[in-house]
C-alpha cells in the first residue's frame, strides 16, 4: 500500500472520529440545555468532547475517569468550603487535598487534573448550587460519550490492532526500501539513513504495545469466537518486535558491507520489502498472509544457497536475512517453531490460520431476524396456497 493511500485512510478515519465527537458535543449540549433546563451548559459538551477525542479503545474509559475526577474535586471543594468558608487559604487547601487524594488513589492524569479543576471552580465561585450543576453536566456529557463510544460506535479491537500493525509494517517497509536504494546506488549515506529509519520503527512498536494493552481490556467484552481471533492476532503482532529488530540488524550489516557483497542482497531485500508492504495492505486476507510466508521462505532458501563459505561476511548476511524471513513467516500466522523448521528444511508444511473476524453479535442477530422473517413469509405463503387464496 502506498504512503498516499495510507495517508488518505488516516484522514478518512480522523474525519469520521471528528464527526462522532462533534455529534456527541451537540447532543450533550441539547440534553443539558433543554432536558435539564441549564441556561449555559458549557461543561456537558466539554466533557463529551474530551472523552470522544481520546484514543480509540479508550474513549469509554476516558469518560469514566473524567467523571470520577469531577466527583472527587466537587466533594473536596464542597467539604473545604463548608469547613473553612471563603477564606484566603480555602483555595490552596482544596487544590492540594484534591491533588493528593487523586495521587494517593493512583488515578490517571485526567482524573488528577479534573479533580483539581473542579475543586478550583467550587471554591472560586463559592456556590454549592454551581457545583451540583457542574456534576449534572459532567454526568450528561459522560453519559452521552458512553452512548457514542460503547453503543453507537463501539471499539473494534481487531481493527485497532491491525491499524497499529499496518503502521509498523509500513514503517519497516519504508526503511527496507531506503536500504535497497542504498544498495542500488552504492550510497553509504543512504544506507545509514535506512538504519536510522528502522530505528524509528520503535515508536510504532510502542504504539502497537499500547494498543495491545487496550485491546486486552476491550476483548473481555467481546463474544468468545471473536475474542479468539483478537487474541491470536495479538500473539502474531508480538512478532513485529522481532521483525523490527531483525530488519535493523540486517540494515546495519549491509551498511558496513562492501559494494560487491551488498549487491548480492539487493534482490532479496527488495523482495522482503514487497512482502512486508503487501502484508500491511492485507492483514485481514488469509491468502495474502500465506503468500507472504511462502515468498519469504523462497527468498531465504535462495539466498542461503548463495551464502558462500562458512564464516564469511556473506554467510552472516545470509543468516540475518533468514532471520528476517523467519519473523515474517511467524507474523503471517505460522507458529514460530514451524517457521524455524520451514527455514531449516526449505519447506513450509503449515498453513496460516484464518485472519477474518467471525460475525459480530449485531450481525448475527440481524441475520437471525432476516431468517425468521423469511420463514414466516414462507409459512404464510404455504398457508395461503393450501386455503386456495391468492
Amino acid at each position: 500500500m502506498s504512503r498516499l493511500s495510507v495517508g488518505r485512510r488516516r484522514v478518512a478515519l480522523d474525519v469520521w472520529l471528528l464527526l462522532q465527537a462533534t455529534a456527541s458535543v451537540t447532543a450533550a449540549w441539547l440534553v443539558a440545555r433543554y432536558g435539564f433546563d441549564h441556561p449555559a451548559p458549557y461543561f456537558a459538551p466539554i466533557t463529551a468532547m474530551i472523552a470522544l477525542t481520546a484514543d480509540l479503545g479508550e474513549r469509554g474509559l476516558h469518560a469514566i475517569r473524567l467523571l470520577l475526577g469531577v466527583l472527587l474535586g466537587l466533594l473536596v471543594g464542597q467539604l473545604v468550603l463548608a469547613t473553612l468558608g471563603a477564606g484566603p487559604g480555602t483555595m490552596t487547601l482544596a487544590v492540594f487535598v484534591s491533588l493528593a487524594v487523586a495521587r494517593a488513589l493512583r488515578s490517571a492524569q485526567i482524573v488528577v487534573v479534573q479533580a483539581a479543576v473542579s475543586a478550583i471552580l467550587v471554591v472560586a465561585l463559592g456556590d454549592q448550587a454551581n457545583g451540583v450543576q457542574r456534576l449534572l453536566d459532567a454526568l450528561t456529557g459522560a453519559g452521552i460519550a458512553l452512548v457514542f463510544s460503547q453503543l453507537l460506535f463501539p471499539p473494534e479491537p481487531l481493527a485497532l490492532l491491525r491499524r497499529a500493525e499496518a503502521a509498523a509494517l509500513n514503517a519497516i517497509a519504508g526503511g527496507l526500501t531506503t536500504l535497497a536504494d542504498a544498495i542500488d546506488q552504492d550510497d553509504d549515506r543512504l544506507a545509514q539513513q535506512a538504519v536510522g529509519e528502522l530505528r524509528e520503527v520503535l515508536d510504532h512498536l510502542l504504539e502497537l504495545r499500547r494498543v495491545g494493552r487496550t485491546n486486552m481490556r476491550v476483548t473481555r467484552r467481546v463474544v468468545t469466537g471473536r475474542a479468539k481471533v483478537v487474541v491470536r492476532e495479538k500473539e502474531d503482532a508480538e512478532h513485529l518486535d522481532l521483525l523490527g529488530a531483525s530488519c535493523l540488524m540486517l540494515a546495519r550489516l549491509l551498511a558496513s558491507a562492501d559494494a560487491d557483497t551488498r549487491d548480492r542482497f539487493q534482490e532479496p531485500v527488495r523482495g522482503l520489502t514487497d512482502v512486508i508492504a503487501s502484508l500491511a495492505g492485507g492483514l485481514g486476507d488469509r491468502d495474502v498472509r500465506q503468500r507472504a510466508a511462502d515468498r519469504s521462505l523462497e527468498l531465504a532458501t535462495r539466498i542461503t544457497a548463495q551464502a558462500g563459505p562458512a564464516g564469511s561476511e556473506r554467510t552472516f548476511l545470509a543468516y540475518s536475512l533468514r532471520t528476517v524471513a523467519t519473523d515474517v513467516i511467524a507474523f503471517a500466522g505460522v507458529d514460530l517453531t514451524d517457521a524455524l523448521e520451514a527455514i531449516r528444511t526449505g519447506a513450509l508444511d503449515r498453513r496460516v490460520h484464518p485472519a477474518k473476524m467471525p460475525p459480530g453479535r449485531l450481525r448475527r442477530w440481524s441475520g437471525r431476524l432476516i431468517g425468521w422473517s423469511k420463514q414466516l413469509r414462507d409459512r404464510v405463503s404455504r398457508s395461503s396456497t393450501r386455503s386456495g387464496r391468492p
